[in-house]
């Protein structure tokens, strides 16, 4: 994934949670707030120390990198976007982990409606 398509910054973190909207299913929450200074939009992505140890945490956090990575072209513009990575998500295959991402974005309404 881009640097410029990262949210790294707790500000950014901080305002996404405070006045974005949320969806969720039992493997992923997604926060989203619109951010008209975006070209594109921005992903972070946070897996709480419950779901397990850091070398778990950092296998979801890049497995969840990589799916938004291969639908970029699907997600809509203008988007700040934070991940929150459930327990249910660690015994999933990665075919699972994507139809699961995509449904709680697909919930959201934050795929674009055209099919290309």
């Amino acid at each position: 994934m881009q640097k410029r398509l990262r949210l790294r910054n707790r500000v950014d973190f901080s305002r996404v949670y405070r006045h974005g909207k949320s969806f969720a299913n039992y493997q992923f929450v997604v926060y989203w707030f619109r951010r008209r200074e975006v070209e594109q939009f921005r992903v972070g992505v946070s897996v709480s120390k419950k779901v397990g140890n850091a070398v778990v945490r950092n296998r979801m956090r890049r497995l969840v990198k990589e799916i938004v990575r291969h639908h970029e072209s699907e997600i809509i513009e203008h988007i700040d976007l934070i991940f929150i990575v459930r327990k249910g998500a660690l015994s999933m295959s990665y075919q699972e982990l994507e139809k699961s991402l995509l449904h709680v974005l697909r919930k959201a309404s934050l795929l674009k409606s055209s099919k290309g």
